[in-house]
């Protein structure tokens, strides 16, 4: 089996040998939410099936591309589309796009969601900045060798989602006056939604909104210093709230409807949000 490090490293050189940009932002775009993709300005476009470790996404929605440009002027790649333990990848496969995104040297990441609604005054169209999570996948992408090289053996996860980047970002919803909630996001492996009495369990435990993703993404992020601001769409109404059963498509019509405005407040924050300095430099910008 390959080295993981190995594996990171050569993805890196495939892209850098295509593009010479380098990223201030890291975007990781959810189902529904890949269409900021097509926005990027002089884009370079890297399959993940040419990228070595990165596995392919099978989930309708999700592109499967890295893309390089320019978004809001500021220098970003974007994930459009991502990785799924329910696919039945690893977490250390699941993570690998984020990893990647972190030896390109972005100085922070914006992760984002689609995700059933668990509280009660959370409706199918509202955006959720997450303050933190509840991991209820039944495993961790750190698990196994530590890759001293990214970061330390026990990372701290005291302040997982960066409180710095979520009070930019209620100010810049606040100027554009977009409304945002803010909560904590809970996830289970997937593909089979939620039953209602997980979702009563849910409650129980504190977790605002539900989802198949992101945190083993943030957890990696975490263990490489990387700064996070983590968002959800929320899609749905989570199991036993309502009547109607849940599918993929009321989760991608809901992105589809909230498209313009999710759209403006991503752009918005790509364009001011303060990010801190590589290692070893000065100035953030």
């Amino acid at each position: 089996m390959q080295d993981p490090m190995q594996t990171v490293e050569e993805s890196a050189a495939r892209v850098r040998a295509r593009c010479s940009l380098v990223p201030e932002l890291g975007l990781v775009l959810g189902s529904g939410l890949g269409f900021l993709g097509d926005q990027v300005e002089a884009a370079t476009v890297v399959p993940y099936g040419e990228l070595p470790g990165l596995p392919v996404s099978t989930v309708p929605g999700h592109a499967g591309r890295l893309v390089l440009g320019r978004l809001s002027g500021r220098p970003v790649v974007v994930m459009q589309g991502r990785f799924h333990f329910y696919e039945g990848y690893g977490l250390a496969q699941v993570t690998s796009g984020v990893r990647l995104l972190a030896r390109l040297g972005v100085r922070g990441l914006l992760i984002t969601n689609a995700a059933g609604g668990v509280r009660a005054d959370l409706h199918p169209g509202d955006l959720m900045l997450i303050n933190d999570h509840i991991n209820l996948m039944g495993s961790n992408p750190l698990i196994g060798r530590n890759l001293d090289a990214l970061g330390p053996r026990f990372p701290d996860m005291s302040d997982a989602y960066t409180r710095a980047l979520r009070a930019q970002a209620r100010a810049v919803a606040a100027e554009l006056g977009i409304p945002i909630k803010e909560g904590v996001y809970a996830a289970f492996t997937g593909p089979s939604y939620e039953t209602p009495a997980e979702i009563r369990a849910l409650r129980t435990l504190g977790a605002d909104a539900v989802g198949m993703s992101t945190i083993p993404e943030v957890i990696a992020a975490c263990h490489m210093g990387v700064p996070v601001l983590g968002m959800s769409c929320i899609s749905n109404l989570a199991a036993g709230i309502s009547d109607k059963p849940l599918s993929h498509a009321e989760v991608t019509e809901t992105a589809e409807r909230v498209k313009a405005v999710f759209s403006r407040l991503v752009l918005g924050l790509v364009a001011k949000l303060e990010l801190p300095p590589r290692p070893g430099t000065g100035a953030a910008r």
